[in-house]
């Protein structure tokens, strides 16, 4: 549902607030990928226990469980702009307090920053439903199809700026977190030319929707956030093990980035026309076959530890977790009023990111301290996608056996 009433020949302003959260998709978006690349490692580098190297990772991701109802309320009172602006304004915040603790050689003060970061990270994440706000029916699967393809560009210009500035100083990583400083910054201008309005102020006798409970046992509800968590949830588990798992396996530094590089382009490059899959085939068989398409990512992953098998097992979870997530936020996006967004759309986060916290604490362990040897290492964190995608997809075939008006 939206806050106007728009059709397709009136989805102008959609169109134009689509143009302004692509870009910060793509120039925002990029700090995220730079991160992810080196997280684990700079974790690896400062933690007294290697188990821990996962842990910046996490705490950006506790960081963005514990602002997503926060943030969905400072919207839905506020306005989209104001919410994106305190997260581009924490985003500089975390690189600033990271830079610090690597400066310092403080694992606490670097974990410190990473949970800023996570403010960022949830903020970020509201970009989608931002562009389903203004946006007709039709044209909804796709404006959130076309933002998330704005992480095509996130993809290719965050592990490049990695590869210029994680280096370019005497202590590692320090340039790539200053240069996370001035990607907030300059992408904040962004949210300027921004058009959606502030959701209006509910008179007395205005419908106050469902509470939290009505809407979270709705079954399309129910089952869009399973499988959002899960999808997300896996592709955090995996690619945060990944830079751990190539250069414990003898491959470079640069090597890992190139597969993160390849692992968001796959995220990402399928959005261009997972909208139109979903307006032709339907929600439930686009996130269907993205959670097949995750399974598969394991499988390949179990073959080897050959560059080769990195790389096209993390391209197949780009793509997995782009047919689930976006297609379950579509369904999610669909069946809920507007008076209803910031409960649901903070509870959502809140739960998605809930996973996805759960997952990459386990990432680390699974990697460095569930086996004797990376390989075994690696072989465990994908392993341990299993009982998740059954969970996910005995979900989705739970609400494609109901009857169409309870489901």
């Amino acid at each position: 549902m939206t806050d106007i009433a728009q059709t397709p020949s009136t989805d102008t302003r959609a169109r134009r607030n689509v143009v302004v959260l692509v870009l910060a998709q793509a120039i925002l978006g990029a700090q995220m990928p730079m991160i992810f690349t080196f997280g684990g490692l700079a974790g690896q580098a400062l933690a007294s226990n290697p188990c821990w190297a996962t842990l910046p990772i996490s705490l950006i991701v506790l960081g963005s469980m514990m602002a997503a109802t926060p943030v969905s309320h400072l919207m839905q009172k506020y306005g989209r702009r104001a919410g994106f602006w305190v997260g581009t304004g924490c985003g500089a915040l975390g690189g600033g307090i990271s830079a610090y603790g690597l400066y310092l050689n403080s694992f606490p003060v670097f974990l410190a920053g990473s949970l800023f970061t996570g403010v960022y990270m949830s903020a970020q994440g509201f970009y989608r439903f931002a562009a389903a706000d203004t946006a007709s029916d039709e044209f909804r699967p796709k404006a959130i199809s076309y933002v998330m393809a704005g992480g095509l560009a996130s993809a290719i210009i965050g592990p490049q700026l990695v590869k210029v500035t994680s280096q370019a100083m005497v202590i590692p990583f320090l340039g790539t977190y200053l240069t996370v400083i001035a990607v907030n910054v300059i992408g904040s201008v962004l949210f300027l030319f921004l058009d959606i309005p502030k959701p209006p102020v509910p008179s007395a006798d205005a419908p106050r929707g469902r509470t939290r409970w009505e809407l979270i046992t709705t079954p399309v509800i129910a089952v869009a956030v399973i499988c959002a968590m899960v999808s997300y949830a896996l592709m955090n588990l995996v690619m945060t093990s990944t830079p751990l798992a190539v250069v414990g396996c003898g491959f470079e530094e640069g090597d890992a980035a190139d597969i993160v590089t390849a692992h968001v382009l796959a995220m990402y490059v399928p959005s261009f026309f997972t909208g139109h899959l979903i307006a032709r085939f339907g929600v439930t068989k686009v996130v269907a076959t993205g959670l097949t398409i995750l399974a598969a990512a394991g499988v390949v992953a179990l073959q080897g530890v050959e560059l080769e098998n990195f790389f096209i097992a993390l391209i197949l979870l780009g793509v997995g977790w782009n047919f689930g997530f976006i297609g379950a936020t579509t369904m999610l996006a669909g069946a809920h009023e507007a008076h209803e967004r910031g409960r649901m759309q903070g509870m959502n986060d809140l739960i998605v990111f809930g996973g996805v916290t759960f997952a990459s604490l386990s990432s680390g362990g699974l990697m460095n301290c569930s086996g004797g040897s990376p390989v075994e290492g690696w072989a465990s964190v994908n392993l341990a996608m299993a009982p998740f995608l059954v969970l996910a997809g005995g979900a989705l075939i739970w609400l494609a056996l109901r009857p169409k008006e309870d489901a």
